[in-house]
């Protein structure tokens, strides 16, 4: 690999703080890459469509495009207690969204997948308009009314008693009362036709990367507050402290195997394509 890549993923502060290392230049082994900044609808979509090189994707995606793309085991969102949370403007419960009016960040995203799978169980009837919007703007939509409730990820979990709005339900938690596993938000994912041995280099330089982050912190701290929608600082370390974890450096089999949990629920409720045998095995760092 002699030109730069293409890498893109969001400017959320775990994003930002986890390929830091990488995409300036940091990891004298790494391939250069060229990033790009921008929300998860945004890079599910260029996903979708085979555009980039190696992007931050949602895990709903995967099986859509796993013939084009393979998995990294490094550099992606899963953990415990990080989970999307259904948020409304006065405490209801989950009944009350039936035939209601939602605002989502994506239809393509992991959040939107857990809360379907949550909906189909707790809302009888199902909810009604599904509206996506950016992430941002989801939680003065509801505080305004303009939506009946809001799908909200990212530091909204810290921030959303900001617009004086409840918590209705925490995909998380439903999600590891259900299975007892990590939650799987955002994978990283590299082109196959780059070939088996420089997938593996990229799986390396984003686990390098993120050991980078965590040995140096400081280094990228003023990267990160530069593009956080969210300024505060204890907010932006919040959201780095419960977004990056160990299965950012290594899916390991217990990542992979909530990996293949969701996917396979999704499928056998008609919300996913099934994924086909070893389609889904993460390319080893090299």
């Amino acid at each position: 690999m002699t030109a730069p890549l293409s890498l893109a993923h969001s400017p959320c502060p775990n994003d930002t703080f986890v390929f830091h290392a990488w995409t300036h230049g940091l990891l004298p082994d790494a391939p250069e890459v060229e990033v790009t900044l921008a929300d998860i609808d945004v890079t599910n979509g260029q996903a979708r469509r085979g555009e980039l090189d190696v992007l931050k994707v949602s895990y709903g995606v995967l099986p859509h495009i796993l013939d084009q793309y393979a998995l990294l085991p490094a550099g992606g969102a899963l953990g415990r207690g990080c989970g999307p949370l259904v948020l409304t403007a006065d405490p209801v419960a989950p009944a009350a969204l039936a035939g209601a009016r939602i605002a989502v960040p994506s239809t393509t995203s992991t959040a939107y997948l857990l809360f379907r799978l949550w909906a189909a169980r707790a809302v009888p009837g199902g909810v009604g308009d599904v509206v996506v919007l950016p992430f941002e703007e989801i939680m003065p939509a509801v505080r305004d009314r303009r939506v009946d409730a809001g799908l909200v990820i990212h530091e909204a979990r810290f921030t959303y008693q900001r617009f004086a709005l409840h918590r209705l339900a925490d995909m998380g938690e439903e999600w590891e009362k259900q299975t007892g596993l990590p939650i799987p938000l955002g994978a990283i994912v590299a082109r196959r036709a780059l070939g088996d041995a420089n997938v593996a280099r990229l799986a390396r330089a984003a686990r390098d990367s993120v050991r980078a982050a965590w040995a140096a912190p400081g280094l990228c701290r003023s990267y990160v507050r530069r593009h956080a929608q969210e300024m505060d600082a204890d907010v932006i370390d919040q959201h780095i402290g419960l977004y990056v974890n160990h299965f950012t450096a290594d899916l390991g089999e217990e990542g992979l195997h909530a990996v293949h949990t969701l996917l396979t629920r999704s499928a056998e409720q008609g919300l996913l394509p099934a994924i086909p045998s070893g389609a889904l095995d993460p390319v080893p760092a090299a």
